[in-house]
């Protein structure tokens, strides 16, 4: 019975890093509750913790941003 689901997957780092996805690399997957689906694709610097406040940060502002709008 939720009306947001999120997902968020990447590459905090230290390791993990490929070429194609190197650390800082985070995706994100939104679902509210009319059905609206989206992805987002990211690139934060810093290290593994500010790698993840910033994912935290995004996401959301990300569900706050769909549902006002």
């Amino acid at each position: 019975h939720a009306n947001v689901a999120l997902a968020i997957s990447g590459i905090a780092g230290p390791g993990g890093a490929t070429v194609d996805k190197p650390v800082g690399t985070v995706c994100f997957g939104f679902v509210i509750q009319d059905g609206k689906t989206w992805s987002e694709r990211c690139h934060f610097d810093g290290d593994r913790e500010a790698v993840r406040r910033q994912s935290v940060l995004y996401a959301l502002q990300g569900v706050l941003r769909h549902l006002d709008g």
